[in-house]
């Protein structure tokens, strides 16, 4: 039965603060209002998230929870956070930066928590809605601040950085990116049942993503990881001709873009250059600075292959490596931009190990059909993708994405599959 259902019985007979069909309620609507609140505002999504924990924290039946916990989905995320925390017994790091090195993991925790939830609620939907509108809520500003700079709420906005209101590009550019491909659903949903007129209003919002992303700010992760969450799409949910089709219109568009967007050719034509600079000159420059942490990441992990070398520990390891150095060389960093390498320095063999098969088993859980399974696995593949670039799982706003993201879409088809096998008659 489902749990929502099971407490309404219950729900005349209390008082409203103690009734768990209340608060399950409550609990939707502040995840809708973290979903709102996740592109604008690093701190009121943290606040909300804090209140969503109190609000579905009595809507928990003990023993349901903890057998939900015995699923690879929800134990390997615990798993990579128990890690980090054994991870400061070894470590040299201050105990400071070993405790600061442990909350990035901690969102983790709530991903069991909205599996739970999201098996027993109607809800899901509200939420993916409201990141869809608060998303292009912000395009519309970013393209008014592209014209308008001092309109940002920035206090100080770098060249580069042109068209963003709030936050940075990469943030902006990974919600504008997953929206874009994400549309991609409902879109092929509206023209297969005839519905052309949605069907057009919804490409036109995907386009429009798109086109601020060429115009407007353009993220070098972004057009790395936007055509294989494209590729992912199109091999899961077209026939071979629709594909050729969109690969044939995505070729076309690029052309365009690349013909009217100089900044997209900058980007792009930077790649050479700061190779070439960190090559021949050692200069700190954004792609050099990336090799050499990578670099300087794959000789500490050879040096503790198998636990790593701690929580916390990174920062200063490279510290020690940038002694007597210049440049690129010698630049210090706690974050080698990098899920993989973040990884496997702090924690060693056994942490690639426990995050690779959170990875597997979250992308997994999303093969079936329907726009939910299709907004879970972008989510994963968007994550995976761009970790090569950044430690995503990690940071706070991608991090959350990806936490948001499988965990309600998650607990919305394990709901399903619970429904569809319940025998015949039985009431929820």
């Amino acid at each position: 039965m489902n749990a929502d259902a099971a407490v309404a019985q219950q729900g005349s007979v209390r008082p409203a603060w103690r009734d768990p069909l209340a608060w399950a309620k409550a609990a939707d609507v502040v995840a809708v209002l973290i979903a709102l609140f996740l592109p604008w505002s690093t701190s009121l999504a943290g606040i909300f998230i804090a209140i969503w924990l109190i609000a579905v924290a009595p809507t928990i039946a003990p023993r349901a929870f903890l057998a939900s916990l015995k699923q690879p989905i929800c134990l390997l995320p615990v798993a990579l956070f128990a890690l980090a925390v054994a991870g400061t017994l070894w470590s040299d790091a201050p105990w400071g930066a070993r405790t600061y090195a442990i909350l990035p993991t901690t969102k983790l925790l709530v991903l069991p928590l909205l599996f739970y939830r999201y098996q027993r609620s109607p809800r899901v939907m509200w939420v993916f809605t409201a990141f869809l509108v608060s998303c292009s809520l912000l395009m519309v500003m970013s393209w008014i601040v592209a014209f308008h700079p001092a309109w940002t709420m920035k206090a100080t906005l770098e060249t580069q950085e042109r068209g963003i209101f709030v936050k940075n590009y990469i943030d902006q550019s990974q919600e504008f990116a997953l929206c874009a491909v994400a549309l991609a659903f409902p879109v092929i949903t509206q023209l297969r049942a005839g519905k052309k007129w949605p069907a057009l209003l919804l490409t036109a919002l995907a386009l429009s993503f798109v086109v601020n992303m060429a115009f407007v700010i353009v993220s070098r992760t972004a057009l790395v990881t936007m055509p294989i969450m494209l590729a992912v799409f199109a091999a899961l949910h077209l026939k071979w001709r629709s594909i050729a089709i969109i690969a044939c219109a995505g070729i076309v568009l690029a052309a365009l873009a690349w013909t009217g967007s100089p900044q997209l050719r900058q980007t792009i034509g930077s790649f050479a250059g700061q190779y070439h600079l960190y090559r021949e000159q050692n200069a700190a420059t954004s792609m050099g600075m990336r090799l050499e942490f990578w670099r300087k990441s794959l000789r500490f992990f050879a040096e503790a292959p198998v636990i790593g070398h701690g929580t916390g520990s990174t920062r200063g390891l490279f510290e020690q490596a940038a002694i007597g150095q210049t440049g690129a060389s010698a630049e210090i960093i706690g974050n080698p931009h990098n899920q993989t390498l973040n990884v496997a320095v702090q924690w060693g063999a056994a942490g690639i190990v426990v995050l690779y098969a959170m990875w597997l088993v979250h992308l997994l859980m999303f093969r079936g059909e329907g726009l939910i399974a299709c907004v879970g696995l972008l989510v994963v593949v968007q994550n995976i993708f761009t970790s090569l670039f950044n430690s995503h799982l990690f940071d706070f706003h991608e991090g959350w994405m990806y936490v948001l993201g499988v965990g309600i879409a998650g607990g919305t088809l394990l709901g399903q599959g619970l429904r569809d096998a319940a025998p015949a008659g039985f009431a929820r």
